[in-house]
């Protein structure tokens, strides 16, 4: 069973354009998310996927120069672009990881992995958005390739086709879902890069940890308790809603 990450990773943010090379104690947010997600022991191969788009090429060639595998596809139609991804590095099972996540963590990634795995009955889909739990910007999902097909093969919906995942956890009588959730509903808090606000909230955590490893999660939220102001600094953004594409 091999397990693939994918990177879902663009220049052409809405919010803020050119985010996944925003600059991060040194290394552009992109390669602070492949780093992490190369830590997950359970994980045996990450590929980036990014569109045809000639924005994009950069992201190309940078990943080359990381070693990262990179497949191309098209632009609005993630869903196709993900599973041509999945397909072509032979995947049975994928992690749908995003670049706006530069704090995803090993450990979570690899619990929810774990969970998917060892759930008896199977499962077809996993992960620590439904519900929302883990503070936003550690969401980790898994599932088998087939369910990746299915969802390929009957989303119609434009938001469907945007978001890789959200036609399975929308069909529940389709698919079958298993939650992770945190012991601890940090559901508002904010960990995510998606706005000029989560690129300082980013900066101020990274300037503050030690950037030649990876550090956890609960060493990010000991950092907040000790300086809860900076949970404010993003505090205020809205998070996009899904079904607008």
């Amino acid at each position: 069973m091999k397990v693939v990450a994918i990177i879902q990773a663009h220049m052409s943010s809405s919010r803020l354009p050119g985010k996944v090379l925003l600059d991060l104690a040194g290394k552009p947010a992109l390669l602070r998310v492949i780093e992490r997600v190369r830590q997950f022991a359970r994980v045996d191969e990450v590929v980036v996927a990014v569109s045809l788009l000639a924005a994009d090429d950069i992201l190309r060639e940078l990943c080359n120069q990381w070693g990262v595998p990179v497949y191309r596809g098209d632009d609005r139609d993630v869903l196709s672009r993900f599973l041509g991804a999945a397909e072509s590095a032979a995947a049975d099972i994928c992690v749908r990881i995003t670049s706006d996540c530069p704090l995803i963590d090993p450990g979570v990634g690899d619990l929810i992995i774990e969970r998917f795995l060892d759930a008896d009955p199977r499962v077809d889909y996993a992960s620590n958005k439904i519900p929302q739990s883990f503070p936003r910007g550690l969401d980790t999902e898994v599932f088998t390739i087939d369910a990746l097909r299915r969802a390929a093969r009957n989303a119609i919906q434009p938001y469907e086709r945007a978001h890789v995942t959200i036609h399975m956890y929308e069909h529940p009588e389709q698919f079958r879902l298993l939650s992770v959730k945190s012991d601890v509903d940090r559901a508002s808090w904010r960990w995510t890069l998606d706005t000029r606000e989560d690129y300082a909230f980013m900066q101020s955590v990274y300037a503050r940890m030690r950037s030649d490893r990876v550090f956890g999660w609960e060493e990010v939220l000991a950092l907040l308790q000790r300086e809860p102001e900076l949970m404010l600094i993003n505090a205020g953004v809205q998070q996009k809603d899904s079904r607008e594409g």
